[in-house]
């Protein structure tokens, strides 16, 4: 078995194994639910044409490279003339850049899109995105599956708000609308527009306070909708839409040419969202001239300034003028917005991003500036020369400021700090430097976000190369373990250095690799109080690691046995012809899954079972002895498994149940636990002759026997039509179908067909799952010759060949059976040759 990716769902399913440690419902409750992954239908880009005044953000995030990236600049030092160096990445992350600061954080997690990321928000379980392409997408925080994705907006989405009560998740967009959404559903609740043409929404702010959606615009303009009372407004006039109007530049006609209709590429249009109340900007709703350029990001804040009471929200702003502005809101929407300040000059650089620390404002500008500004005193503190690209996204977090730049460069920096993250050992001169610098992406990163989920404390951006990568800053912070207190990623960390090792049992050479991954398990074992061993096998193969975790002192007379059985071997991994996106021996998370030799077969579920257990001990819930017997040579055939677990009988002691983790789930939602597997029977067929390899062109004739051609001869006499297995007798033992068997079949197909019409029809899925799971089945699986490629007669032919067996055939039935039919099938060939037939390996059903 070689499957490349699993969910991390599938880990989570595993650790909740609480239920399981009670003794009776131990093997009944091993899975608990899978959130599905939803693949989504990959569209192409189509280009709508950019407004005129959306030349600047389309041109950031259509291209993949900038002409600064090769020169990013450490912080507060001078230019420097070799820069950060660009470099082709593999297939799966950035490559890190040759300068690049040593203590890049950790690569978590990264999902993938076919469109640029343009916006970012987080919620408490969800990471928002909005793309080029008019969708916001939904992955969520515990499994990073893509759980929503819609169709939002007609044009690019060019900035995500989530209102502080958590209630709406707002969308600004290239279509000039601002679209509601319930954040938990993606469910259209506000429609809204503005009458004037206000061209691209580059930024969304809500009051909670006043109930009202603030919108910075294109044309320079701030305008505001209240959505107090808003259903008993009168339904607008749709003629005001902006659908229903020209652009001013780019719909324009020449005299007496038609005026052109707006329009969407064909299939896109039907999928947009609808639903939820439209509302449309009274004119007077507006200020004019917000800034004497486009209004590229707003902030709700209250209690930053002395200049508005403590309780009072303010809203900031960001222009392309290079200033920022702090106005003053009004309870009743027909009151304009006051300016109470305004912080820079009118003729600097574009501010782009914003962010706030306390009374401390963070402006992200052109050029890679990134200035400091006192609220109270409305001075500027310090300007730090961050990037030599445009500064694109700014987040203060747990102390620190996370700041992303075109040039797909992000970095941390210290700051001033006096509250919960007030690090007092710090001097006041190593503030405001630059603590770590890395590549994050190939593209220019245009969003970024932070967030703690369960502990753990994650920076999110967002590129023009289309991915979403999420870095993790909890490893300085991590809490000691102590008993019943597990870090989340914990699993997740075990398993990807147990991934590392190159534990390949069919190669001689990685035995160094197979001793240490064994080494690694066991002391892993041990760390969470284990009893373990290391079992020897024979003629020096890879030994097996025993662990024992004893169930409660309570109940040591009645504890059930329960025993894991797993291997940590695998097989091998060859990336020279491009089969894998990552190096197969260094984990990544991609899209909700993890990559990696061995995360699904076997050490993933390994490293469940071992944290499942371990959460069951530590709080107090393990009411059964569980054993492990982990094996280095499952994928070489067990060799010298048996004669190791008959050796060390006693330690293993007797044994009530048996789990092993090598089946799957029939889909990704509906959970399957395995009581039983066909039995099976590994036989190789072999012919040989007694001449050597001989040249077909000068010794080959029809005097000559063929080992190969006799090979193929009898295995046809295997099986006939519709793959019906010629064995004398080989059916004569299956019991029928009774009317209770076909009765689970009919449910089992009805669930599936409900989640998944797609799988129908259900008299064939049942067809299939009864030929599967009830029948047996013979396969050939490779043929191998003597000799090297070319025009030879091998003297040597050999096939390797399976049956999957069914209770109540009997093993050494099947097994004389096979040998009496094909020694009856050869002898009819009247050949020269000598036939063998040796059986590998077999279990019963």
């Amino acid at each position: 078995m070689s499957n490349q990716a699993t969910t991390f769902q599938e880990y989570r399913r595993f650790e909740r194994w609480n239920a399981c440690a009670r003794t009776s419902s131990f093997r009944d409750s091993v899975i608990a639910s899978l959130m599905p992954l939803r693949y989504r239908s990959v569209e192409g880009l189509v280009d709508h044409g950019p407004s005129l005044d959306s030349l600047r953000r389309y041109q950031w995030s259509n291209s993949n490279t900038s002409s600064d990236q090769d020169s990013e600049e450490p912080l507060n030092t001078p230019s420097s003339e070799d820069g950060d160096r660009q470099i082709t990445a593999d297939r799966s992350t950035p490559a890190p850049s040759a300068d690049a600061d040593e203590s890049s954080p950790e690569l978590f997690h990264r999902v993938q899109h076919d469109s640029s990321i343009l916006a970012l928000t987080v919620s408490d379980k969800f990471i928002y995105a909005g793309t080029q392409d008019g969708d916001i997408l939904a992955w969520s925080l515990a499994s990073y599956e893509l759980v929503a994705r819609i169709k939002a907006h007609k044009r690019a989405v060019l900035c995500l708000t989530l209102s502080q009560d958590g209630q709406f998740l707002f969308s600004g967009a290239g279509d000039a609308i601002v679209n509601a959404w319930c954040p938990y559903g993606l469910k259209r609740k506000y429609h809204i527009y503005s009458t004037y043409d206000v061209g691209d929404i580059f930024s969304v702010a809500y009051s909670t306070q006043f109930q009202t959606i603030y919108l910075g615009a294109q044309n320079t303009s701030i305008q505001w909708c209240s959505l107090k009372d808003s259903d008993s407004r009168q339904t607008p006039n749709v003629e005001g839409h902006p659908d229903k109007r020209n652009h001013r530049f780019f719909d324009s006609k020449q005299a007496g040419a038609k005026a052109p209709t707006r329009s969407v590429s064909p299939g896109r249009s039907a999928q947009l969202a609808t639903g939820g109340d439209i509302l449309e900007i009274d004119q007077a709703h507006m200020k004019h001239y917000a800034h004497f350029g486009y209004v590229y990001c707003m902030l709700m804040v209250r209690g930053a300034s002395r200049l508005v009471e403590p309780d009072e929200e303010m809203l900031i702003s960001g222009g392309g003028d290079g200033s920022i502005k702090l106005w003053k809101l009004s309870e009743d929407p027909d009151d304009v917005i006051e300016e109470i300040a305004c912080l820079g000059e009118d003729d600097a650089e574009s501010v782009l991003s914003l962010t706030l620390d306390g009374s401390f404002l963070y402006s992200g500008k052109l050029r890679g500036v990134i200035e400091l500004w006192d609220l109270d005193t409305k001075q500027k503190l310090r300007v730090i020369k961050a990037h030599n690209g445009d500064v694109m996204a700014l987040q203060m977090g747990w102390g620190f400021l996370f700041s992303a730049g075109a040039t797909g460069f992000s970095r941390k920096y210290s700051t001033v700090q006096y509250g919960q993250y007030n690090r007092s050992s710090e001097n006041f001169s190593q503030k405001y430097q630059c603590m770590n610098r890395w590549k994050s992406h190939e593209g220019k990163i245009m969003a970024s976000a932070t967030t703690t989920y369960n502990g753990q404390r994650f920076y999110i951006t967002g590129s023009s190369d289309s991915s979403v990568s999420i870095w993790n800053f909890s490893e300085n912070h991590i809490r000691a373990n102590s008993v019943g207190e597990f870090q989340e990623d914990a699993l997740i960390k075990s398993l990807q250095e147990f991934v590392s090792y190159k534990t390949i049992s069919s190669r001689p050479d990685h035995a160094e690799d197979c001793r240490r991954g064994a080494t690694f398990l066991r002391k892993l074992f041990k760390k969470y109080g284990a009893e373990t061993e290391m079992l020897n096998t024979d003629n020096h193969h890879n030994p097996v690691v025993f662990a024992r975790f004893s169930g409660k002192q309570a109940t040591s007379a009645k504890r059930k046995k329960i025993l894991f059985y797993g291997h940590y071997d695998v097989v091998g991994a060859d990336d020279k012809k491009g089969n894998w996106i990552i190096d197969p021996f260094q984990m990544k998370g991609i899209n909700g899954y993890l990559y990696g030799r061995g995360v699904s077969d076997n050490k993933g579920p390994i490293m469940a079972a071992l944290y499942a257990v371990v959460d069951c001990k530590n709080e107090g819930l393990l009411d059964s002895d569980v054993v492990f017997l982990i094996e280095g040579e499952e994928e070489s055939g067990s060799r010298g498994f048996m004669e190791a677990v008959k050796r060390n009988k006693e330690l293993i002691g007797d044994i009530d149940y048996i789990l092993l983790a090598n089946s799957y789930w029939l889909d990704d939602e509906v959970p399957c636990l395995t009581y039983g597997l066909r039995g099976v029977l590994h036989a190789t067929i072999s012919v040989d002759s007694n001449h050597p390899d001989v040249h077909s062109g000068v010794d080959g004739s029809f005097m000559m026997d063929e080992p190969l051609f006799d090979l193929t001869s009898i295995l046809s006499q295997l099986k006939g039509r519709h793959n019906h297995i010629k064995i004398p007798g080989f059916y004569d033992n299956i019991l029928p179908v009774t009317e209770a068997e076909e009765a689970r079949y009919d449910d089992i197909t009805d669930t599936l067909i409900r989640r998944n019409p797609e799988l129908g029809p259900a008299s064939a899925l049942k067809a299939s799952l009864m030929a599967r799971w009830r029948q047996p089945n013979l396969t050939v699986h490779r043929y191998k010759v003597s000799g090297p490629e070319g025009s030879l007669v091998s003297c040597h032919a050999s096939a390797a060949i399976s049956l999957r067996l069914v209770p109540n055939q009997e093993i050494e039935d099947v097994i004389e059976s096979l040998k009496t039919y094909l020694n009856s099938a050869f002898q009819e060939l009247d050949t020269h040759n000598h036939l063998t037939i040796t059986i590998d390996n077999q279990a019963e059903p």
